[in-house]
Formats: structure tokens, sequence, C-alpha cells
């Protein structure tokens, strides 16, 4: 679906759930429980839960504490449309 058959809100909230189902990928591959990695960030377990399920509209700030914790890059790129 491109982005004129979506609404923004649609896209925003794709994206979200996209992200977080990301950060769940690797907070698994890496090992680590999500209470354990709400306790090294200093956020709620809650919190993890709700970014991982595209429930929570995380920040920049959130996605760089992220990524030090779990060890990878945050890489932006534009869209290719074949």
């Amino acid at each position: 679906m491109d982005n004129h058959q979506q609404t923004r809100e649609e896209f925003i909230s794709a994206n979200r759930s996209n992200i977080g189902l990301e950060i769940q990928k690797i907070r698994v591959k890496k090992g680590f429980s999500p209470a354990h990695l709400a306790e090294i960030m200093g956020i709620s377990r809650a919190t993890i839960s709700k970014i991982e399920n595209g429930k929570f509209a995380i920040s920049v700030d959130y996605l760089a504490k992220f990524a030090w914790h779990l060890d990878f890059d945050v890489i932006l790129s534009e869209k290719v449309n074949l």
C-alpha cells in the first residue's frame, strides 16, 4: 500500500508497529527478557511492552536508548519504488 492509499495516521501506526516488532526481534535474539531490558534501561516493563506492540509513540531518545542497550544501528533510508 503506498502513501496515497492510506491515511497519515495509518502510515504512522504501521511504522510504529514495525519498529516495535524489530526491537522485539533484536531483544529476543540478544537473549534479553522484557523485564531485564526494562531494568537495565531504567524504564517500566509496561513501556517495553507498549513499544514492542506499537502502542507507544517512541521518541528518538528511546530509540537511541534501545540501540545502545541492544547494540544495533538506527539507519534511515529512502523508499525505493520499483
